[in-house]
């Protein structure tokens, strides 16, 4: 794929494809959370730099809020309140990033039955009593809506959890909102830009106002990032978790494909599509994926033993736990597309060094930049399957069957669901035939084979290898509605495609906007990556709070 986004990349080839002050005492305010849905007002100008106040719950951790509820400094009503009011001023308000979409009107009901349950002796996780930040592309069978962005799915309320959604609650968690997101995580059309949805209007970056959070998982970015919660869960088929981690200074983890459960998710391709945690720590990542990981038979993908351990994250967040690795530099597409970007990377390798790492320089995958014609292939086909049978499970009173009725929608609503760009990727897929054409099956088995066996197996082995890293990618760009993204770089596409783990820890600043290290391994690695990027993250402290600057200039 060399240094374009996945939707770049497709799009490109025939196939078309605050301070941290704490204020005591706080009392939550009477302010109602009806309706769930959120209004946005566009605006085509940069607000002006905020006076923010200090809030208390700036870069507080899990383990900071189970400590508190502990204590009695705070409950989970407390906090619950205290998050819902910072997004009350945040998102629509203030910096205005239009990071939510729905906002669960029984959260604080929710955090009344935990604060309960914790009085009862009963604790159920490091979530428990914890306000969770959901995509809007995740079903929950409660109040809020499950859309995409899209206004063609506006008012769908999902039949039953999604298995991500049901394992958060069965860890206590509460879920607070929905988030923002590029319209059907940005499978829908060419130029479109990151961010962007009808529903709710384009996310802002919460570092600098004028930048692109990157997509698809932009809202689920801006709003842990700008603390609207805790933590978050962000979607990925190629670089939407990773990519806005790196771009709003966030650790993501893509998962191997099969650890983490789909059911429920809106898809775009079963080869590749998974969700995966969004945080401010390495800890909080690792503790929310041992919370939403395991077999799920409502998903043939997930084995039934697969990732046991890490809900033991002593044993693998180690400050050593880079001593000794083999670590390849991959720089062959990865790395050259900005010169400031390369040397955050490059001081970055000297820490790996300083902490005991062997690094072999360089060690670059084969055939990374020969499957990305087929890739769009393979998810043109699986697109129109997984969502036709997505719609088809809404239930016989939705107002979306089929891809076919989607296309539709956006044609007659023109004017409001596709003003900056139009729905190429729809109609494409649409065009597709079934996952038995040999078209679809050829190109399946060429990513398969170049990816792994052929790519990232093989380097692996020819250099006895523990992990990969690269550049998450370069600094978010200026958002652009008109012309779309213009991205600097990114390094999803191998682990995309292979469908094995990546995890993203923020590196640097480059004038106030962050960047990421990718960690990139085998299928089942996550607790030895995990465990790299959390030596790495203690060495070197990258992750810094937004100012909510409104632009680089002035």
């Amino acid at each position: 794929m060399g240094d374009l986004s996945r939707r770049d990349f497709l799009h490109a080839t025939s196939v078309g494809v605050m301070g941290a002050a704490v204020v005591r005492g706080h009392q939550p305010s009477a302010v109602s959370h009806q309706p769930t849905a959120i209004s946005h007002t566009p605006t085509s100008t940069a607000p002006a730099p905020q006076r923010l106040s200090a809030f208390e719950l700036e870069e507080v951790t899990l383990a900071d809020l189970q400590s508190g509820f502990a204590s009695g400094r705070w409950t989970s009503v407390q906090v619950t309140q205290l998050y819902l009011d910072r997004i009350a001023t945040m998102d629509r308000q203030g910096p205005t990033l239009r990071s939510m979409l729905d906002l669960n009107p029984d959260a604080l009901a929710i955090a009344a039955d935990a604060d309960q349950a914790r009085r009862s002796g009963r604790f159920l996780s490091p979530l428990h009593g914890v306000p969770v930040i959901v995509k809007d592309n995740c079903d929950s069978h409660d109040k809020m809506t499950t859309t995409a962005g899209s206004l063609a799915l506006e008012g769908s309320i999902a039949l039953q959890d999604s298995t991500v959604v049901a394992r958060l609650r069965a860890a206590g968690a509460i879920v607070l909102g929905k988030s923002n997101l590029s319209e059907w995580a940005n499978f829908r059309g060419d130029h479109s830009t990151s961010g962007w949805s009808s529903r709710g209007g384009a996310v802002r970056n919460p570092y600098v106002l004028d930048r692109n959070p990157c997509g698809s998982s932009s809202g689920t970015g801006a709003s842990i990032a700008a603390n609207f919660a805790a933590v978050g869960i962000g979607t990925e088929t190629d670089g939407s978790i990773v990519c806005p981690s790196n771009n709003c200074g966030l650790v993501g983890v893509k998962p191997t494909i099969g650890m983490v459960s789909r059911a429920g998710i809106i898809p775009i391709s079963a080869s590749q599509d998974t969700a995966g945690p969004m945080t401010r720590t390495v800890t909080d990542a690792a503790l929310l994926l041992a919370a939403i990981q395991g077999a799920d038979p409502r998903d043939v993908s997930t084995p039934v033993a697969r990732g046991a351990g890490l809900a033991d994250t002593a044993s693998y967040l180690k400050l050593d736990a880079l001593k000794g690795a083999r670590i390849g530099v991959v720089r062959q597409s990865l790395t050259g597309y900005d010169v400031n970007t390369d040397r955050v990377f490059n001081e970055s390798l000297e820490v790996l060094k300083q902490l005991g790492a062997i690094i072999v320089d360089p060690a670059n995958i084969p055939h990374i930049d020969d499957y990305g014609k087929d890739e769009g292939t393979v998810l043109h086909y699986e697109f129109k399957a997984g969502v036709n049978a997505y719609l088809a499970a809404l239930g016989p009173n939705a107002r979306m069957k089929t891809l076919e009725d989607l296309i539709r929608f956006n044609s007659d609503n023109k004017a409001r669901v596709m003003p900056w760009y139009g729905q190429e990727d729809f109609l494409k897929s649409q065009a597709c035939g079934p996952l038995t054409d040999k078209k679809y099956i050829d190109a399946r088995a060429k990513c398969v084979r170049l990816s792994r066996r052929e790519g990232m197996d093989k380097v692996m082995a020819q250099h006895q290898l523990d992990v990969l890293v690269a550049p998450t990618g370069g600094p978010a760009w200026t958002t652009d509605l008109l012309n779309g993204d213009h991205f600097g770089g990114s390094s999803s596409t191998p682990c995309a495609v292979a469908g094995y783990p990546h995890v993203t820890v923020p590196m640097g600043r480059l004038h106030e906007l962050p960047i990421g290290l990718s960690f990139m391994g085998l299928p089942w690695t996550e607790a030895k990556l995990l465990g790299y990027a959390f030596s790495y993250e203690q060495a070197t402290k990258q992750r810094r709070a937004p100012k909510f600057l409104a632009t680089l200039e002035g």
